[in-house]
């Protein structure tokens, strides 16, 4: 309601009370507040009206030593913003001291940027250069006069009398040093903003011209064969290139314009050369891959190059059960050996090739001063002399000090840190060894058949380790140099190819594309990666409530895991946030996200040696969609037959659906709806033996259910491949380090934790790909980013 005349005539007059008044009367904080707010004041208005009543009274006060900076003030000028409402009535009318035309000599914009700048110079400045530094020291000068003006013409001078208009001139200078280093602040963040902003520009003209196939000569193709593609990112271009002027123009006026438009038309004449000069040769076949360069990529991705990628090898149930039988078959060969020792006419020809095999593995081993005590020590014709007198006192007597020697030794040439460890194995060993020489076993075994069992076998296992060890440091040393030369090699072959990095816009035209579509949604992706990972539990896996389907039941928290950090060994390392790997690696996230199977012709030329690769993993992104959506589906029919169904027995129809499907889908990528639904089925019986007309009923149902969830625009479909897209995502990104939590909290939404390690294994090869990619490609990928 509008107030009378007399009310604001009240209000003005208790607004415009001194505040000494204010506190002495009987009028509250909030009844300023409202007038204050009904006069339309506030603190935009009221910093505005201090700055210019300070000019009011510096230009009155006809002070000569105030300094011209109205070549200053014009780098302050901005567009004129929207027109803005009228003051409220009863507002008193101020005239501003600049006159048309003119601005103002104080910017309230600027006065409240000194303010920042001395209260928080981390997050407004860069911290380089000596022209921040004396920006700093001037705001802080600056603020400090005008606070001391303020009291001045407040309290008045306090002390030795002070007149205020010389407070004033000193508040002016130390404005003027203030307002010199902030104008060549800002034109230098000018510059480096224009440049910017040119520099996309050309890349939007260039990118234009390439996806509307502009010929060598400048000749756009004709209206009519332009698709509707070509028209949409010809507008695009167009508005967008508007946009950018207007920027510049506001920014650095026309001269700034003019210089955009200069360095398009280069970036136009470049594009046009070099497509030009990559005529010759884009007309003829590009060059096939060299059967050397697949060789050495497929090298590098499948394990040489671990230790430089930070990946290692984890063990399969192949590798546990080759270990195994190899386990069954030592310990036949030396029950072999013992009995070889036993007997009436024992032979010792075995016992002494393993006792030369051991000293030749020392030998080999030690370093040149110790070579001959091992010979000394290990002489294999005195142990053949004593073995063929016929006393095995004896020989049990002279294979124990080998032994104890040999053991010396390997803890000798072992690591330091191991010594200890070794010492006291080594140590136990002999005390069973020399606690058994008096004891002959029930099958007529002598102490000396277990010295050579036991001892000897033990000594050329440590052996064996010590050999590996030192193998493993060896290679060690020459992987990196094997790796880094496959790198350099592969960079050349690419180069060769596709020419050098200054031409990558022309001659990568899939790369670019692909670029250019991880650009827009990659600070997205980051996002979301970075609240999922925010969201984590400290411990444990995440709580499983899943919206199943359209009946609203949801999955009880205890699904299982696949234990994702068992999968996690390999070591892949984690995007930490660079520009450069966040657009390779959701680059190819949404690549292998794509619903159409990958082909040569659509994927981008620095991936085209791992189609394969990539193709692989796409597969595997679709099947887990699919048995996902299956897992969903069966619960949710077993769940509508029986709301509180037995929780072994949904449990047990889950895990055999699951791996039914697993061993389904992996032998053959041709498996239909009919095949995968009569799998359900037979999963389903886990819950009750059910009648004929009930799995018929199952098979109707949950076939048309399955046949329109996996449709692309169905609901069930958006969220379960919404939910793999998270998983995969977030071991992209996560590397082993978080990735497994972030896959398995994903899947649980879906029901679906139990994949997760299916998960973490493809995506793994997507984070070897994208870090090869980047060490092989990365000079091409600047030009093109």
């Amino acid at each position: 309601m509008a107030m009378s005349a007399a009310q604001q005539g009240a209000t003005a007059a208790a607004a415009a009370k001194p505040p000494r008044d204010f506190r002495g009367g009987e009028s509250t904080t909030l009844a300023l507040a409202r007038a204050y707010d009904s006069l339309g004041i506030n603190r935009d208005s009221a910093a505005k009206a201090l700055v210019d009543h300070l000019e009011t009274r510096l230009v009155t006060s006809g002070s000569s030593s105030v300094d011209d900076i109205d070549h200053l003030l014009k780098h302050l000028v901005v567009s004129p913003s929207p027109r803005r409402k009228a003051p409220p009535q009863g507002t008193a009318k101020r005239s501003s001291s600049a006159t048309v035309g003119r601005p103002a000599r104080y910017s309230p914009r600027v006065v409240l940027s000194a303010y920042m700048i001395v209260a928080h110079p981390g997050a407004v400045l860069s911290g380089q250069g000596e022209g921040e530094k004396e920006l700093k020291e001037s705001a802080v000068i600056f603020v400090k006069q005008l606070e001391q003006l303020i009291k001045v013409i407040l309290e008045g001078p306090a002390g030795q009398p002070v007149r205020a208009q010389a407070q004033l001139v000193s508040f002016d200078k130390a404005w003027c040093a203030y307002l010199y280093g902030f104008v060549a602040w800002k034109v230098k963040d000018a510059r480096v903003l224009e440049d910017d902003l040119v520099r996309a520009a050309c890349k939007l003209e260039v990118s234009m011209m390439q996806a509307c196939k502009v010929a060598g000569d400048g000749a756009a193709p004709p209206e009519g064969e332009l698709t509707h593609d070509m028209r949409a990112i010809r507008d695009q271009v167009a508005g967008d290139l508007a946009l950018l002027r207007d920027k510049v123009r506001q920014l650095s006026g026309g001269a700034g314009v003019e210089r955009m438009e200069a360095a398009i038309s280069d970036a136009r004449s470049e594009f046009l050369e070099a497509k030009k000069s990559a005529s010759g040769s884009a007309s003829s076949p590009a060059k096939e891959v060299a059967e050397n360069e697949q060789m050495v990529n497929d090298m590098i991705h499948q394990g040489v190059g671990d230790e430089l990628f930070g990946g290692s090898r984890t063990d399969t149930a192949e590798n546990d059960f080759e270990k195994r039988v190899k386990e069954t078959m030592v310990n036949a060969f030396w029950d072999l050996v013992a009995e070889s020792v036993t007997g009436d006419k024992p032979d010792y020809s075995q016992l002494i090739s393993l006792v030369t095999e051991a000293r030749d593995y020392l030998h080999e081993l030690a370093p040149k001063q110790l070579k001959e005590e091992i010979a000394e020590k290990i002489d294999i014709q005195i142990l053949s002399q004593v073995l063929g007198s016929g006393s095995q006192d004896q020989g049990a007597h002279y294979l124990g000090q080998i032994l104890k020697y040999s053991l010396d030794t390997v803890r000798m040439l072992s690591a330091a840190a191991k010594e200890d460890e070794m010492k006291r194995s080594h140590d136990k060993l002999l005390s069973e060894l020399a606690a058994s020489s008096e004891i002959v076993s029930g099958n007529g075994v002598s102490s000396f058949a277990i010295a050579v069992s036991k001892g000897l076998r033990f000594v050329l296992e440590e052996i064996r380790e010590l050999r590996a060890e030192v193998s493993k440091v060896r290679i060690q040393m020459e992987t990196q140099t094997i790796v880094r030369g496959g790198l350099e090699y592969l960079q050349e072959a690419f180069a060769d190819r596709y020419g050098p990095p200054a031409n990558a816009s022309v001659s990568l035209p899939k790369t670019l594309q692909f670029v250019s579509t991880s650009k827009s949604v990659v600070e997205q992706e980051w996002r979301e990666h970075s609240g999922a990972l925010s969201a984590l539990p400290s411990a444990g896996p995440a709580p499983g409530i899943v919206p199943l389907l359209r009946a609203g039941h949801g999955v009880p928290d205890g699904q299982p895991s696949s234990t994702p950090e068992a999968a996690g060994d390999s070591g892949q390392p984690e995007c930490k946030g660079e520009k450069f790997d966040k657009i390779v690696r959701i680059g190819l996230l949404k690549l292998i996200n794509s619903m159409e199977e990958l082909q040569m012709q659509s994927t981008p030329e620095s991936f085209q040696l791992n189609l394969q690769r990539l193709k692989a993993v796409q597969i595997q992104f679709q099947q887990v969609i699919v048995i996902a959506t299956s897992l969903l589906i069966l619960r949710q029919v077993l769940i509508a037959e029986s709301p509180k169904p037995n929780p072994a027995e949904m449990e047990s129809a889950i895990t055999e659906l699951s791996e039914a499907l697993v061993k389904i889908l992996d032998s053959s990528r041709d498996a239909g709806a009919e095949e995968i639904v009569e799998v359900m089925i037979r999963a389903s019986a886990a819950v009750g033996p059910p009648s004929e007309e009930k799995v018929q009923a199952r098979r109707q149902v949950m076939g048309r259910v399955f046949v329109k969830s996996v449709q692309p625009g169905d609901a069930v479909f958006k969220m379960v491949s919404r939910a793999v897209h998270c998983a995969f995502r977030g071991v992209v990104l996560g590397g082993n380090a978080n990735g497994p939590k972030l896959a398995d909290a994903a899947l649980r939404r879906v029901g679906a934790a139990r994949l997760a390690d299916r998960v973490v294994k493809a995506a793994e090869v997507v984070i070897r790909v994208a870090t090869v990619s980047e060490k092989v490609h990365g000079p091409w990928y600047n030009t093109l980013i």
